[in-house]
């Protein structure tokens, strides 16, 4: 099996850029287009389920309401039962204090008093009792009022109470539908480059796969050919094997968007690459480092085939420096090259690369 390294590019920027967005619900690609294409049924459902969640509020609402109005009807009667009984009690000290009249004039004195006092308290309560029976149920009362209202409004505007229900998880989901709406390019690279990469991994364990191979220069290096100073470079694919170097880049085109699309801009890309691979590759640092086999006729150089994979379907004629071939045909074009470098080499080849690659900035 292909030794396989690096999380494909497309998958990467998908990723952060969901990421980017707070969204993190997603493992993998297939749990991103699963949500995708459930959405409606994932929106129906949450409905459905919101119903469920107000239809069970009112019922606990009904039993709530019942527990309190019993809860109140005790509380009032326990507390007419306490006013009474402090009512009776200073009518009973009023009465007692009527029948004693001190003779001594101090005493008689204080004794005025503190019938004046039990006669005021008395006619307060009198007076208060049913303010003070309602205070003591004020609290129930309040709680009872706020959930009788909310008990309506779900009787009445049950449709209404299940939106309000929904809203919040309603409007994440809608949100995370339309960031990923936004990221179908990424998707769709993702798809293909998948279906690349499983493709490429039925060859044999002399096979290296980078995948997401990206680099920047501190110096741009100059492109002659184009006259343009070249900054970085991304390749969706290098594959090292014993024929040499194959620089893929995956395109998941429809039939309608190639015959719309111009194909220069892939070609370019994937030439650029293949320049600068060559120059890594084949200049004196290059050569340290991977040690070729000689051969008596001179030194090695490494080959290095620029490809192009539609997944589906592909465009008539060819391109100069370029093959561009479907998903189905992409290893026998491999497989069609005759070995080239020994299995220490080959590694060699893709330790190097490995290495360039982990530095991001050379």
């Amino acid at each position: 099996m292909c030794r396989t390294y690096n999380t494909i590019g497309s998958l990467s920027t998908l990723k952060s850029h969901l990421e980017e967005n707070n969204i993190h619900d997603f493992k993998s690609l297939k749990e991103v287009i699963n949500f995708q294409n459930s959405y409606p049924t994932i929106r129906k459902q949450l409905i459905l389920t919101h119903e469920k969640l107000i239809e069970e509020e009112k019922n606990l609402l009904k039993i709530d309401l019942q527990q309190l109005e019993t809860n109140i009807e005790k509380e009032k009667q326990q507390a007419e039962i306490r006013l009474t009984v402090e009512i009776m009690a200073l009518k009973q000290e009023i009465n007692v204090s009527i029948s004693d009249e001190p003779k001594n004039l101090i005493p008689r004195l204080k004794k005025n008093i503190l019938d004046w006092n039990n006669k005021r308290k008395l006619q307060n309560k009198e007076q208060d009792f049913d303010r003070e029976v309602f205070k003591s149920i004020k609290n129930l009362v309040e709680i009872q009022q706020v959930k009788q209202n909310r008990f309506d409004f779900i009787a009445t505007q049950f449709n209404q109470a299940v939106e309000e229900s929904a809203q919040v998880a309603w409007t994440e989901i809608d949100r995370k539908k339309l960031v990923i709406d936004e990221s179908s390019n990424y998707i769709y690279g993702a798809l293909g480059e998948q279906k690349v990469v499983k493709t490429l991994e039925a060859l044999s364990d002399e096979y290296y796969l980078i995948n997401d191979f990206d680099i920047t220069f501190f110096n741009a290096i100059y492109n002659k050919r184009d006259n343009e100073y070249i900054k970085s470079v991304q390749i969706d694919h290098i594959l090292i094997g014993p024929s040499g170097i194959f620089i893929i880049e995956t395109k998941n085109w429809s039939e309608k968007s190639i015959e719309n699309l111009n194909l220069r801009s892939p070609v370019d890309q994937i030439r650029r690459a293949s320049l600068i691979l060559f120059k890594f590759l084949n200049n004196d640092i290059g050569n340290f480092h991977l040690n070729l086999g000689k051969h008596h006729w001179g030194d090695k150089k490494i080959s290095i085939k620029n490809v192009i994979v539609l997944i589906n379907t592909r465009p008539q004629g060819e391109f100069q420096y370029v093959k561009v071939v479907t998903l189905n045909e992409l290893l026998s074009y491999v497989n069609y090259f005759k070995p080239v470098f020994s299995k220490d080499e080959t590694q060699r080849i893709a330790e190097f690369l490995l290495k360039i690659n982990d530095q991001k900035t050379i």
